[in-house]
């Protein structure tokens, strides 16, 4: 296998079944603690039933965490990392971080760790943890945090002077794949300090708890093995379920160091002052590491878990190396297990290197710190993969809310209406340690980095939020597991038609049509429920409450307004203009190859035009969304009285529509003769719903036709705001809340009571929707990443001729694909070292500026200051923060003649494929 295919081949086997390269992976969550899978509290307050201080000493119910961990697909078995730095107050098992009532902007993790590499099958990793050589400051963490006001910044572990004189260790954490079932592992420590310091380096192996609950089986065991080389265990199943999906795997030393035996079973003396069924518990390897306890760990050499006790004094600038090897492969069938070891993982870093070299543009590649940003937001996405185990009927069972109750005998929980889903899959996460739990529409936007690299795994994980295990049988995709039932921007469908471009120009054929037509019939059942649930009158005018976009409205917006009556949301309706669009797309696709679908694309082509009529309607009332004399649309308050009033908030909901532009070759109109008739005679009918719309029969540049709320005067108009410099356009992307807010903040008088929203450029200074989150002010991702595929697209409809000035008021003229290019590389700028050698994300963090050892590192934050850039909220949510790979990537590859070209979309997809080599 050459290295220029070898990753290629690997993804192409395991796709055809032929090999399970994906059977071992980064699985475990980096957070189980406080998540609403391990809350049986009668009060549904997740983080204080399970805290970070038991979660040594607890036994989990659905899931495991670690250090840089990884496990089967089904987590039956685990390994991870543990360390001591001989002055810790516990042993280093995983990641510590603020609940959320500990922390002034919500739960924050406390920790500096890094996602170095992966490679989609993950035949290669690599991971950086830094670990203080002085004791860590727990309860300087929390104390700190719980004294700051919201209107200060959190305090973060480099503010605490642990890394002063770098007196830490950089762990590194490596893993390569000799073959699917036969895992490498080279752990090394580098002292960046000045002095000798001791560590101690405990990989841990251990089995998921599964029998200690009702009907979980049969025990497994972990046993010491007497071998002439280093020390080895093997780890073997007695269930017959589990030894179904995992064979029986021997971990080898290369070392001949202590094994540390106990069990992962709760230690109930400790923590509810109980019974232990054994001595040997949880937290059995922690009381014999830092607590000295030589009773705490098993001496038969057996347990359910087991770390190989590595104690090493690593001198100043030096470093120490750690050499693991699990695998199925039997000890007499592997005499020598590392004769091999270095050759593997010289082989798999090459074959990485070349599989990042092939999706990376050469004019990337001729920027070796954009090409690392680019590789790295890819391996943020493919570290966030996690095990994902929920079994609602059982959990509520668990919680007397069990569906076979009397609906009077049943207990008020969390997600009781959602007892048909059943979660045992690998899925794709925000962030492992703040979010360690799957959002269908951040997941949506995660496919398209992944796309890049693994369209097959993104298409997978597309098609498992429509499973009839997920999706409510009503119709209703799953939020999050804090609320499924909460409601979600719906971006299924768009995140459905991208991936289909771009898998369909890696195939070179039609595209994969089951998947399309598969979603396509899902998504009907989700549009319906969108229609009969969130259209409140019938009149196409959508709710939806706070649809992703937490605390950017006047009130909140899932609960009831303080004033009686609803909200007409500009962003509710502008998201099922879109939502309907794409439904379009993927109908107009399928009738080229089926005629039967050619229904479909009138209906939603029908859909769209109602939909944008009633957003924006013929005349000049108070009652529609757009607002004439300001040029922008707002959402519009309706009172119990009949009465209606605009929310004068101008927030990124008012650019939302820029998103809802669908364009089409004219070939392809052609081949759907009787929608292009019924279409006109559509319209003919309608004069009130295509005043204001851009409609398909006025052909654009190469004859395409565009379908769009907006017409051209109207998205002058937008793009003005939008442009900016004093409202939307700041240095790093189009930020949520127009900056005039900052000096005129709008306010809303009702019974005596003021309601204010300004911009807030930073952390929230609200406690709505917990407080680590705000969308008044600062830069997001996702919108932007919208916004700115929109304007290519504006662009391939309207050429050169139509020019915009970029940013207002400047008097340079550009042409959209400018002004997204110039968006795009705003958005990128966030993540590279400008030249004062400072990554915007960073903040002003000296170190991430000066020193080598941190300033090639990048955290890709779930979102952004409006005017500095700085990275705010889960530190590593790489998740919908990686789109910025793709920019990276179209902005290197898409030019002018491509774009105008016939068959722009097919070309561009091709160009995004083809033209960097991709694998």
């Amino acid at each position: 296998m050459s290295s220029e295919t070898a990753e290629r081949r690997r993804l192409d086997d395991t796709h055809a079944g032929l090999a399970a390269w994906k059977k071992w992976g980064p699985y475990l969550s980096e957070r189980q603690w406080g998540t609403v899978r391990e809350d049986y509290s009668d009060n549904g307050d997740a983080w204080n039933y399970f805290t970070h201080d038991q979660a040594r000493s607890r036994a989990y119910r659905w899931g495991e965490d670690g250090l840089a961990g990884i496990s089967d697909d089904h987590q039956v078995l685990c390994f991870a990392l543990a360390l001591w730095n001989g002055r810790d107050p516990i042993l280093k098992e995983r990641a510590f971080g603020l609940a959320n009532s500990e922390g002034n902007h919500g739960e924050d993790v406390k920790e500096c760790y890094f996602y170095l590499d992966s490679t989609p099958t993950h035949s290669y990793m690599k991971y950086l943890y830094k670990y203080p050589q002085a004791a860590y400051p727990y309860n300087d963490l929390v104390a700190t945090n719980r004294g700051r006001g919201r209107d200060q910044p959190e305090y973060e572990l480099l503010d605490t002077g642990v890394f002063d004189d770098d007196r830490y260790f950089d762990v590194f954490v490596e893993y390569a794949k000799a073959a699917p079932d036969d895992l490498l592992v080279r752990i090394t420590a580098f002292n960046r300090g000045a002095d000798a310091a001791p560590l101690h380096l405990l990989p841990t192996l251990w089995f998921r708890n599964t029998w200690s609950q009702p009907g979980g089986g049969s025990k497994p065991v972990i046993e010491r093995l007497a071998t002439t080389a280093g020390a080895a265990v093997r780890a073997r199943h007695t269930d017959p379920l589990f030894l179904e999906s995992l064979q029986d795997y021997h971990l080898f030393c290369d070392a001949d160091v202590p094994l540390l035996f106990t069990e992962n079973e709760t230690n109930n003396a400790r923590l509810f002052g109980g019974t232990n069924a054994s001595p040997f518990v949880k937290d059995g390897i922690h009381a014999f590491v830092v607590q000295g306890d030589a009773g705490a760990v098993n001496p038969a050499g057996q347990g359910t878990k087991v770390a190989a006790h590595h104690r090493v004094v690593v001198d100043p600038g030096q470093s120490q190396v750690v050499r693991l090897r699990l695998t199925t492969r039997e000890p007499a069938a592997s005499p020598a297990p590392f004769d091999d070891f270095d050759a593997v993982f010289a082989s798999r870093l090459e074959e990485a290197d070349a599989f990042y070299a092939a999706v990376t543009p050469p004019a990337v590649r001729d920027d070796p710190d954009r090409a690392r940003v680019l590789r790295q937001a890819l391996a943020g996405m493919l570290w966030t993969k996690q095990y994902f185990y929920y079994d609602l009927d059982l959990w509520l069972d668990e919680h007397g809310a069990g569906g076979q109750l009397p609906p009077s005998e049943r207990r008020r929980v969390r997600n009781i209406e959602w007892g048909h889903m059943f979660n045992d899959d690998i899925i794709s996460m925000p962030d492992k340690w703040e979010y360690p739990w799957y959002a269908a529409w951040d997941l949506a936007f995660h496919m398209i980095p992944l796309g890049m690299v693994d369209p097959d795994f993104a298409k997978q994980q597309l098609d498992l939020m429509l499973r009839n295990d997920y999706l409510h049988p009503n119709g209703q995709l799953p939020a999050y597991e804090w609320n499924f039932g909460d409601v979600n921007p719906p971006v299924h469908a768009w995140a459905t038609m991208q991936l289909f471009l771009i898998d369909k120009e890696r195939r070179g054929d039609n595209g994969d049509i089951e998947f399309l037509k598969y979603a396509f019939s899902k998504l009907l059942i989700n549009f319906t429920w969108w229609v009969n649930r969130k259209d409140r009158t019938g009149a196409n005018v959508f709710e939806g409450g706070f649809l992703g976009l937490d605390n950017i409205g006047v009130f909140d917006r899932s609960a009831p307004l303080p004033t009686g009556g609803y909200l007409d949301q500009a962003d509710g309706t502008a998201w099922m203009v879109f939502f309907s669009q794409q439904m379009l797309r993927i109908a107009v696709e399928l009738a080229v190859n089926e005629p039967l679908y050619e229904e479909f694309v009138e209906k939603f082509f029908n859909h769209t035009m109602f939909i944008a009529g009633a957003m924006d309607r013929v005349g000049e009332r108070q009652d529609e969304m757009w607002d004439e004399e300001d040029g922008f649309f707002y959402d519009v308050l309706r009172l119990p009285d009949g009465s209606a009033t605009r929310l004068k908030v101008r927030s990124i909901v008012g650019l939302l529509p820029l998103a809802a532009a669908a364009v089409f070759e004219q070939d392809t109109i052609d081949r759907l003769p009787r929608f292009r008739d019924r279409a006109r005679q559509f319209m003919a009918r309608h004069p009130e719903l295509v005043a204001h719309a851009h409609l398909p029969n006025e052909p654009g540049v190469a004859e395409r036709r565009m379908l769009a709320i907006v017409g051209k005067d109207k998205l002058r108009r937008i793009l003005a705001r939008m442009l900016d410099e004093n409202e939307f356009f700041g240095p790093h992307g189009i930020r949520a809340l127009s900056r005039v807010h900052l000096e005129h903040p709008y306010v809303f008088e009702h019974a005596g009571q003021s309601y204010r929203v300004a911009y807030v450029p930073g952390d929230s200074d609200s406690g709505m929707f917990g407080g680590n989150s705000n969308w008044r002010g600062p830069v997001w991702m996702p919108i932007n990443f919208l916004l700115y595929t929109s304007l290519l697209r504006l662009y391939a409809y309207f050429g050169d001729d139509f020019k915009v000035e970029c940013p207002t008021g400047s008097g340079q003229m550009m042409t959209l694909l400018e002004v997204a290019k110039e968006l795009g590389e705003r958005l990128c700028r966030l993540f590279l070292r400008g030249q004062d050698g400072q990554r915007p994300a960073h903040g002003p963090a000296p170190k991430f500026r000066d020193d080598p050892h941190w300033r090639d590192l990048v955290l890709f934050y779930e979102y952004f200051h409006g005017d500095s850039g700085a990275g705010i909220g889960a530190s590593h949510q790489t998740g919908w923060t990686g789109c910025v790979a793709r920019i990276i990537q179209i902005n290197a590859l898409l030019t002018r003649d491509l774009l105008l070209m016939p068959d722009a979309e097919a070309q561009a997809a091709r160009a995004l494929h083809g033209a960097a080599g991709a694998p």
